[in-house]
């Protein structure tokens, strides 16, 4: 393989690029260039490359980085060879100086990736080169940029340089030392830079420890000349950076021992067992590959902006930007996944499984963030991972908040289908099938609750727990009125049942007892009615001033139904009704219950004024319900209310309907005492016996004809013995009866079919007079068309 020449070397005399990661001694086979793609990061009109980003995730290989890489650039005066020292140690492109030009090469900062290693190095122009003369502005401005981005810097110098002030770029070192104090003076001791001393053309006559200690004097005498920030008078040059120092062979008068040592530098940079590894955990910028163009860029706009430029701010500005890009970007997919719940939830439909999947959703978006947002500023990190993740909890509790509605509502639908359900159960107790029921819907509630609740939330469900206990308790409550209300209706139809016949028999026998037999039989019907009212009213869970409040309108619900029942008595015609059969009991019956038969010497006037008079004795009677007890020899009393008036209720019969239904009821005791009056005159009036005589004489001769003539003895025979029969089971006026609708049925049948035959005979005459005129009767003639169709009518009918 061809020797590269060092071509700011004053004796190279060749620039060709060597393959310098293969540790195959340079000479032994012929090159193998590759050309790495570099980029100018900052041109000569100090302006930042936008297309590091590019370079970054597409040209090189630290697309997902992260922190595993590094950065680390070279300084030194023009025509050192750092091009080629570079090129040499990392495998890269960067331009070198022709040997016949003799030029500067390197203009602005160039980067770009080491081959086969994740390293990115900055090639920065060198110093005291003639282009820019006296103007050190941009030496300034590039070492404050190398030292904000790179965790080491190599320093390039000849041997025959150490101990100049120039020469060494001490000059150079002032300026990276100032500006190391202005960008970590407050992080004293724990941020550190790294310089790399790099001595070139070392011969041995003077050893690396001589020269390393002669370095370290000028840095020392450096850093006491210059002028520090207050509070940092006292600090020490190794408070903000660690030095190593190497040595390289001659190139041109030691190739071999010159490959050699570039090959051991080499695995300082490449092989962290190394001993002398640069690379290590205290340099690192702590900035990710993926956000290098975001902060470089920052530092470069301060610098050019002529602020002060706060590293640890421009990091937190680093990490703000790119964690809220990787939120927005996490957020975006998250937010395409939980639409699937929106439907629905808002359908009134819940979800199955759907805290694990809000959990497994939000968590694929929060360790989508923490895999990038991780690598960047730890306090960003955290306030930009509890942002992302407050975001998701609030889009979350909508859904959270949608299920827990739509778990009430089922929970809801649930306690009113096992209500009623368990309800249809004979002999079911209603508080004990509200209780199991409502613990069996308050665990499906709290079971589906808690499935949703997902971890660092502070989300709570007690308001709805508590909104759905109310809930159930005003069903339940609205519920056990309902049963309640049909308990009692029950118990009323029991009630009337038990209260309508005893009572209706005592009111139809009435006599100074029957308000006493009335009282004993709403009294035994009350204790029943109350017995099973309690056995009832235990399975409701009723306390005690319920269940005595339900006692007492049982008790008024039963006497207003038996109150009913005596007014329902009590309308006139009943009361007619009693009195008559009780007046009929006195007057036509005697002691004995015999029915009498008047005789004509039978004194009428006073049982009939006896009967009359006590039956009249009955109407002030039922005037008033009277509540004395027998059993207890006191009166009964209810409670009167606003809906009841006891007092009221006693009333049956007011004075004026008294006298009324005395005055009927005398009128028709009047023809009981007629008819009674008339019996008699009847039995008086015979007829003689003569007559009968006289019937038999003249009417022998048709009796014998009847009997002797067999036709006339079938027809009277056929006909007077059914009559007989009818006559003495008094059932002549049935068949009466039934003979009159007979006729009457023929008769319309025998109609009906005339007026059919005279509307088919209607139908058939305007038939006939297309055929010829109407004939009239000659009588007719002469008479008008309604005149005629009067008289026609007439005959109908007479015919009829």
């Amino acid at each position: 393989m061809d020797v590269v020449p060092d071509v700011d070397h004053p004796l190279a005399n060749d620039h060709v690029v060597p393959d310098v990661l293969d540790t195959t001694p340079i000479n032994s086979k012929p090159a193998q260039p590759k050309v790495l793609p570099r980029l100018h990061l900052i041109d000569e009109q100090q302006k930042f490359s936008e297309e590091l980003s590019t370079y970054i995730n597409d040209k090189w290989t630290f697309k997902d980085a992260g922190f595993n890489y590094n950065l680390a650039a070279v300084f030194g005066s023009q025509s050192t060879g750092k091009s080629t020292l570079l090129n040499r140690l990392f495998g890269t492109s960067f331009d070198v100086m022709s040997e016949s030009a003799r030029r500067q090469t390197t203009k602005g900062i160039w980067i770009s990736q080491g081959k086969d290693m994740k390293v990115m190095i900055m090639d920065v122009e060198g110093t005291d080169g003639r282009e820019r003369g006296e103007d050190q502005d941009f030496e300034r401005k590039s070492a404050l940029f190398s030292v904000a981005t790179s965790e080491v810097l190599i320093v390039n110098l000849w041997e025959h340089q150490v101990g100049l002030y120039n020469g060494a770029n001490m000059g150079l070192l002032k300026t990276v030392f100032e500006v190391n104090l202005q960008l970590f003076g407050g992080n004293r001791g724990k941020e550190k830079t790294l310089l790399l001393f790099v001595i070139r053309d070392h011969v041995g006559a003077t050893p690396l420890a001589n020269l390393s200690n002669t370095l370290k004097a000028d840095l020392e005498r450096i850093w006491h000349g210059l002028s520090k920030p207050e509070g940092l008078e006292d600090c020490k040059i190794t408070d903000y950076f660690d030095f190593m120092f190497t040595t390289l062979a001659h190139k041109l008068l030691q190739p071999d021992k010159f490959d050699s040592d570039v090959d051991q530098l080499r695995l300082r940079f490449t092989n962290p067992s190394d001993p002398n590894y640069v690379f290590q955990p205290q340099y690192s910028r702590r900035v990710p590959a993926d956000g290098l163009h975001i902060y470089a860029g920052g530092i470069w706009d301060k610098i050019m902006t002529n602020k002060d430029l706060d590293l640890p701010t421009q990091q937190e500005l680093l990490a703000q930007f790119r964690c809220d890009e990787i939120a927005n970007t996490a957020f975006t997919i998250f937010q395409e996944k939980i639409k699937e719940f929106r439907q629905p939830i808002e359908s009134g439909n819940i979800v199955e499984d759907l805290g694990p999947k809000m959990q497994e959703i939000r968590g694929v978006a929060m360790k989508s963030f923490d895999k990038d947002a991780s690598r960047y500023h730890a306090e960003v990190y955290k306030r930009k991972r509890t942002d992302m993740l407050t975001k998701a909890n609030s889009m979350l509790e909508a859904y959270f908040l949608g299920q827990l509605k739509n778990l009430h509502k089922k929970a809801v639908n649930m306690f009113s289908a096992n209500l009623q359900q368990a309800l249809r159960t004979e002999g079911s107790e209603f508080s004990a099938v509200v209780n199991s029921s409502k613990k069996e819907v308050l665990d499906f509630f709290l079971q589906g609750a808690k499935a949703i609740k997902l971890e660092e939330t502070e989300w709570v469900y007690d308001e709805e727990l508590y909104q759905l206990e109310q809930g159930l308790k005003e069903f339940a409550t609205a519920q056990r009125e309902k049963e309640l209300n049909k308990m009692l209706n029950n118990l009323e139809k029991h009630l009337r049942k038990e209260l309508d016949e005893p009572v209706g028999l005592a009111l139809n026998n009435p006599g100074p007892g029957m308000w006493g037999r009335v009282i004993t039989i709403y009294q035994r019907t009350v204790e029943d009615a109350e017995e099973l009212l309690h056995k009832k009213a235990r399975t409701f869970d009723l306390n005690k001033e319920e269940q005595a409040e339900l006692v007492l309108n049982l008790r008024r619900q039963a006497w207003v139904l038996m109150t009913k029942k005596v007014q329902e008595e009590s309308v006139d015609g009943m009361m007619l009704l009693k009195l008559r059969n009780r007046f009929e009991e006195k007057f036509r019956y005697d002691d004995h219950g015999l029915p009498r038969v008047w005789k004509p010497d039978d004194d009428i006037d006073t049982p009939f004024r006896k009967a009359r008079d006590e039956t009249v004795e009955l109407v002030p009677l039922f005037a008033k319900i009277n509540t004395l007890d027998p059993s207890k020899g006191e009166k009964f009393e209810l409670e009167a209310t606003e809906d009841f008036d006891f007092d009221q209720s006693l009333k049956v019969l007011s004075e004026t309907r008294q006298q009324e239904i005395t005055t009927k009821f005398k009128r028709e005791s009047d023809a009981f005492y007629l008819e009674a009056k008339r019996s008699v005159v009847a039995t008086q009036a015979k007829v003689p016996y003569w007559v009968g005589v006289a019937l038999v004489i003249l009417g022998w001769n048709e009796f014998l004809t009847v009997i002797t003539n067999p036709l006339y003895l079938m027809v009277v025979a056929m006909v007077g013995v059914p009559m007989m029969a009818m006559w003495y089971l008094d059932m002549l006026g049935l068949v009466e009866t039934i003979g009159w609708k007979v006729y009457d049925q023929g008769y319309k049948l025998v109609m009906d079919k005339l007026r059919e035959t005279m509307d088919k005979r209607e139908g058939e005459k305007p038939q006939q007079q297309q055929r010829q005129p109407q004939q009239y009767p000659p009588r007719y003639e002469s008479l008008s068309k309604d005149e005629g169709d009067i008289e026609l009518s007439s005959l109908d009918k007479k015919s009829q």
